[in-house]
């Protein structure tokens, strides 16, 4: 099994084709980012990804953006969702990660919305992979530990550290007894960012006080690889996501950002990429 890792849009306003060196050199395969809106802006993207040759992943907000419109319905998530499905495949893309539903809907909505969402995914012929993200239906551990029984063909991207933060603490205290292996089973996608209890992203992942964090992120992806090993998959995928938008810290005062953006993902590219050979070669 090899490991495929790409980097977040998010924050990214160059055109690709003048990052794609930069890219390539860090070891990045690909990159995970937005449908563009308009038609135009679609073409354009799907003519970049052509000329550089860089596999692609995209995101679909069913709620329209990353807290999700209040008046919207989930028939109005999932009409959006059906159209986007067909924006992504026309760019060509790998698999969806969907950002989908709403943290104030009940359960027994949630569960018919996510079954509707599979089904509609299976009839495009393409994976839709469903992230746990703050303000989304997947924003609790425990949400989505009880919706995944009721619909076993749903397939996660993990982003552990929305969790930590909305737990308020690091998942692997024995006292607490948090057992995430069934979720861990039917992980299909990881984004690497390093949250800790009080916020989704670190200052830098390398830095000394967030190392028990960077540990408890990368054994959760590492049991996330043995779940793919045992699946008999070729490529697992990751894609490094430190971003801006208030994830990024800055000094007080002065606006100025504790850490260089592209930085933060390339160093998380390398560790990871020496942790899944430390993985692969044990």
């Amino acid at each position: 099994m090899d490991l495929a890792l790409y980097r977040t849009l998010w924050g990214v306003t160059e055109p690709l084709t003048s990052l794609v060196d930069q890219l390539r050199d860090a070891g990045f395969s690909g990159v995970e980012g937005r449908i563009p809106a308009s038609t135009k802006a679609r073409s354009a993207f799907k003519l970049e990804l052509e000329k550089t040759g860089l596999d692609y992943i995209a995101i679909i907000f069913t709620g329209g953006d990353v807290i999700p419109n209040q008046s919207k319905t989930p028939a109005d998530h999932l009409n959006f969702l059906t159209e986007q499905i067909e924006y992504a495949k026309q760019l060509g893309a790998k698999f969806i990660n969907v950002l989908a539903g709403n943290d104030r809907w009940p359960m027994t909505v949630q569960v018919d919305f996510f079954s509707k969402a599979v089904a509609i995914s299976k009839k495009a012929g393409i994976t839709c992979s469903f992230e746990t993200h703050r303000g989304t239906s997947l924003y609790s551990p425990w949400v989505t530990l009880a919706l995944m029984e009721e619909v076993p063909e749903l397939l996660f991207t993990m982003d552990i550290s929305h969790w930590v933060l909305v737990c308020e603490r690091l998942l692997d205290r024995p006292e607490d007894q948090d057992d995430l292996a069934a979720f861990l089973a039917r992980v299909f996608h990881v984004q690497a960012r390093v949250g800790y209890d009080q916020g989704a992203q670190v200052p830098h992942p390398a830095a000394p006080e967030y190392q028990a964090a960077l540990a408890f992120h990368q054994n959760q992806w590492q049991k996330v690889w043995k779940n793919h090993q045992e699946q008999g998959r070729l490529i697992t995928t990751m894609t490094t996501e430190f971003g801006p938008d208030g994830y990024l810290h800055h000094l007080p005062f002065t606006d100025v950002p504790v850490a260089n953006l592209w930085s933060l993902n390339d160093w998380m590219a390398q560790e990871e990429r020496a942790h899944f050979t430390r993985f692969i070669q044990a």
